[in-house]
């Protein structure tokens, strides 16, 4: 009896796995926007937030869109199709690829990865995601950390920037100025930040060892952060 429960709760997970409409639901007073990079495949998500009018002396004074992060991936992404069995889209797949420096493996390599792949009580519980993982060349160092020390700026670096400066270029030096000059500069704690993050300063940043990237080449889905 316990086995037959067992087996239709794990079809029941296979077949039937999706998204919590919750999740994918618009938020209010916001819209998911994207900035563009120097290539087509830097698309940095932002959340636009819709502000109501500041009342002066009787008069409604218009407020611009404040933007923030938005690290909600492609959930909350109206165009978006989610398919949870399908996983989430290879953001940086075209990246991993062009650097030339990684190689398929073969299946799982850990003795409890090859248990689990080979464990036929397990196929109905397996989405329809299947990635081959990838290591290392012989030779090569896949990190962030070692990309920057040899001066390279990579495409996730890029990404970075954009979203540390909430594009600021867009708005022009006197709009900036008029939006955030009010606010204080913050504590740095010694580190010296410019007015305009740059993909340059990201990776020197990293160089020194004052920040990470942490992407993973086998999880080509991730965002970039630092």
């Amino acid at each position: 009896m316990t086995k037959t429960v067992k087996s239709k709760t794990a079809h029941f997970l296979a077949e039937t796995a999706q998204v919590d409409a919750a999740a994918v639901a618009p938020l209010p007073g916001s819209r998911k926007v994207y900035v563009e990079g120097s290539r087509p495949d830097i698309r940095v998500p932002f959340r636009e937030i819709t502000l109501s009018p500041t009342k002066t002396s009787g008069v409604d004074e218009q407020n611009p869109p404040l933007l923030v992060y938005d690290t909600s991936g492609p959930y909350t992404d109206p165009s978006a199709n989610i398919d949870l069995r399908q996983g989430l889209p290879e953001l940086r797949r075209a990246w991993i690829e062009e650097r030339n420096d990684t190689e398929f493996l073969d299946g799982p390599t850990s003795q409890y990865g090859q248990r689990r792949a080979n464990d036929p009580t397990l196929a109905q519980l397996r989405f329809d995601l299947s990635r081959t993982p990838r290591r290392a060349k012989a030779g090569k160092n896949v990190t962030q950390l070692h990309y920057a020390r040899q001066g390279i700026i990579t495409p996730e670096m890029e990404f970075i920037a954009l979203r540390e400066n909430q594009r600021r270029q867009a708005l022009g030096t006197a709009e900036v100025e008029r939006i955030l000059g009010h606010q204080h500069a913050g504590q740095s704690f010694g580190a010296s930040i410019p007015e305009e993050i740059t993909p340059e300063f990201v990776r020197d940043e990293v160089a020194r060892g004052r920040a990470i990237i942490p992407n993973n080449i086998n999880h080509p889905e991730s965002e970039p952060m630092i």
